[in-house]
């Protein structure tokens, strides 16, 4: 019991990771009569970047853009796409291994001229 009469604790933690990832830690508390274990798990993602693309087309013909995602975590990943726009496509959902990089087909494909 803490000095308050409450039947909790504090205790401040300080995390600093060096970069994006998956980061695992185990906190062990030991008594004389008591130990107790508290698993921590900390996901650090990069800061993100806005990113401008630009298509020029001639009308009814499609271009195709294939943007790379690169997975540095630890877990695969399954990302859902929600697309804004018109004449844009693309597949609502990419999967992206650990480790690895995936290009993710953005069309554009104009049906007049805009």
């Amino acid at each position: 019991l803490s000095l308050d009469g409450s039947d909790t604790v504090e205790l401040p933690i300080k995390f600093t990771p060096r970069d994006a990832g998956c980061y695992h830690c185990q906190i062990r508390l030991k008594s004389s009569c008591d130990v107790r274990v508290y698993e921590i798990e900390c996901v650090v993602n990069k800061d993100q970047v806005d990113a401008e693309l630009e298509f020029l087309t001639p009308a009814y013909q499609a271009v195709i853009q294939n943007i790379p995602i690169s997975n540095t975590s630890s877990e695969d990943w399954q990302l859902e796409a929600t697309l804004e726009g018109q004449d844009f496509y693309g597949p609502p959902v990419i999967n992206v291994a650990t480790g690895e990089t995936a290009l993710y087909p953005l069309t554009f494909n104009p049906l007049a001229e805009c």
